[in-house]
Order: structure tokens, then C-alpha cells, then sequence
């Protein structure tokens, strides 16, 4: 059954005093339905947000003051350390360090990926877990279906809920699911006070994609794991990343040539940036990324495509790279 939506942006008071709802600013029906839905998958209180980066950037400014240090992982979401160099000019610093290990010490909060995009590496969480500091992680790629971060003694799950979760490329929308609700409180307040909350039109096509998630991901799982290991004997692969579950994976070919080569030789496979929908995609990240990222290096989200079809069009566009 489909949740209702509601697309009021104001609701009477009741007995003289606001309800549960007064002002779309603040929540609609739509958007706590949603909440609810992804608080239940995480295991936490979830609020949503305008965009993923909208959810990351209210978690610094809602979280941290100047003169404060946020620790990012390596080879994170290139955005969210884009994002935390503008941040700078409020007097917030952020250094990055390997995810596989320790956090260093002096950090007050910590940010890391599960698994990492694009390089698909997975944190330490018992390292993390340690650390005196909050622990955020973005596990947009892996979905709670495989990742529960609050369980594994993170404070906060982010989720660009764009990708996997809306799963249809119609939707943009971000989701942070905390821990203790008396941080799900401070970051309410700093939505209602700034206003980067999700339309509600957004949410009900969000609460759309949460009902075949389960479906879309264990399908693009088992053919992100069939193109993986077909990858792995292609000679003209030479890394293969894949971190055994999800639908996101990474390659490197030659050089930036033999890559460019790839991503517009496809034709059933776009040549379009984002992830986790129900269409697959390919490009070069170093267009985005520069000299972060290998200049062969090839982002690869599978959709619900026949897998062998999906191999007969890569192979192909490898032959290119040859």
C-alpha cells in the first residue's frame, strides 16, 4: 500500500497550539513517514535533507564550532572533502587519514565511507569505536541491507538516499540516521532554523524506493559480483575494486586515454555520472576527482540489467582500451 502525500506546507493548530505538524519547514506527514521507514532500516532517529551533501554539510554546522577538526577518510566521496574545504573559511579544518587504521587523536569528529567511493575500502570500526570523538559514516554504497553503522559504534549514518535507496534517478534526497536522540533533536532544530528539508514530493518517491530495495540490491549484487571477477581476467584491466556486496565497483585501464575510450564505447552501459539506480553507468572519475584518483580509474554502478548483456557491452568497450 502507498503512503499518502501530502504536499500541504501548513496545517491548523489544534486547541490553539501547533501539532505534530504546523509548518513544512519544520516536517510534513510525507517526510516523518519516510523518517520512520529509514530509522527502522538503520536503527536509529532519521531526518531527512535536501541532498546528501545537504545532510553532511548539517552535520558539521550543526555539530562542530570553529577551531574544530574533522577527520575524513582517504579516498572518501570527493564532494564531502569539497565540501569541508568551503567550510574552511568558517574556521573549521579537516585532515584526511587511511580508514583502514586508526583515527588520529587530535580529530573531533571523525568521517569515514563504507565502503569508500571510489576506491571501496571499508573502515576500522573498532578503531573508530574507540576514538573519544563522533563517528560519522557515509554508507550510501553498501545500504543498511549490508552496512548498519549504529551497530557498529558509529554515532551517525549518512546516506546520500539519491542513489540505492530512491534507486530511480528521480529523486534527490539525503537521510542522517543518529544514534541518540538527543543529536536527532540538535540536527532537527538546525533544519528547521536553516531549511534544507527533503519536499514531500521527494519523500513519497524516496518511501517508493524503499519498497523494492531489498529486490534492486541483491540483484545488482549478484551481477556487480559476476562483472567483478570477469573483470579480474580481462587483460586490459589492471586493479579491480569490489568490496563483495552492493552494486558499485571501480577498475583501472592504461592510462586516461584508454579510459575515455571505455566509457564512450559502451552503449547499453551510460556514460553518466551517480550511482545505485536502476540503470547502469560508467565514467572516468578523474574528469571530477583530478590527480586523487588513478587517471585509468573507471566508476561502475551496475543497475538491473541481464549481467550477461552488461559483460558483452564492457568487453567490447574494453577492446578499445587494448
Amino acid at each position: 500500500m502507498s503512503a499518502p502525500l501530502d504536499r500541504s506546507t501548513t496545517w491548523p493548530y489544534e486547541d490553539g497550539r501547533p501539532g505534530a505538524f504546523s509548518y513544512a519547514r519544520y516536517s510534513s506527514p510525507t517526510v516523518a513517514e519516510a523518517e520512520r521507514r529509514l530509522g527502522e532500516l538503520d536503527g536509529g532517529d532519521a531526518l531527512l535533507f535536501a541532498s546528501g551533501m545537504a545532510a553532511s554539510t548539517a552535520i558539521v554546522l550543526a555539530l562542530l564550532s570553529p577551531g574544530q577538526t574533522i577527520a575524513l577518510a582517504e579516498g572518501a566521496y570527493y564532494g564531502t572533502g569539497v565540501m569541508l574545504d568551503e567550510l574552511e573559511r568558517w574556521g573549521l579544518r579537516h585532515v584526511e587519514f587511511d580508514q583502514t587504521g586508526p583515527p588520529p587523536r587530535e580529530a573531533d569528529l571523525i568521517w569515514v565511507e563504507a565502503p569508500s567511493n571510489p576506491f571501496l575500502t571499508m573502515p576500522n570500526f573498532d578503531a573508530c569505536a574507540d576514538h573519544p570523538a563522533p563517528v560519522v559514516c557515509d554508507a550510501t554504497a553498501a545500504t543498511p541491507l549490508n552496512v548498519r553503522p549504529l551497530e557498529l559504534g558509529c554515532d551517525f549514518a549518512v546516506h546520500s538516499a539519491t542513489k540505492f535507496l530512491a534507486g530511480h534517478d528521480d529523486a534527490l534526497v539525503g537521510v542522517v540516521v543518529c544514534k541518540r536522540a538527543e543529536d536527532a533533536g540538535r540536527l532537527l532544530e538546525f533544519r528547521s532554523r536553516t531549511g534544507p528539508v527533503a519536499s514531500a514530493d521527494t519523500a513519497w518517491m524516496l518511501l517508493r524506493g524503499l519498497s523494492t530495495l531489498e529486490v534492486r540490491v541483491a540483484r545488482q549484487t549478484e551481477s556487480a559480483t559476476k562483472i567483478a571477477h570477469r573483470l579480474r581476467a580481462h587483460r586490459a584491466v589492471e586493479t579491480v575494486r569490489y568490496p563483495g556486496f552492493g552494486g558499485l565497483l571501480s577498475f583501472d585501464v592504461a592510462d586516461a586515454g584508454a579510459a575515455r575510450r571505455v566509457e564512450t564505447a559502451t552503449r547499453l552501459i551510460v556514460n553518466m555520472t551517480s550511482l545505485g539506480g536502476v540503470t547502469s553507468r560508467i565514467e572516468a572519475r578523474a574528469r571530477w576527482e583530478g590527480a586523487r584518483v588513478p587517471p585509468g580509474l573507471l566508476r561502475l554502478s551496475i543497475g538491473l540489467e541481464d549481467p550477461n548483456e552488461l559483460w558483452v557491452d564492457l568487453e567490447q568497450a574494453l577492446e578499445r582500451a587494448s
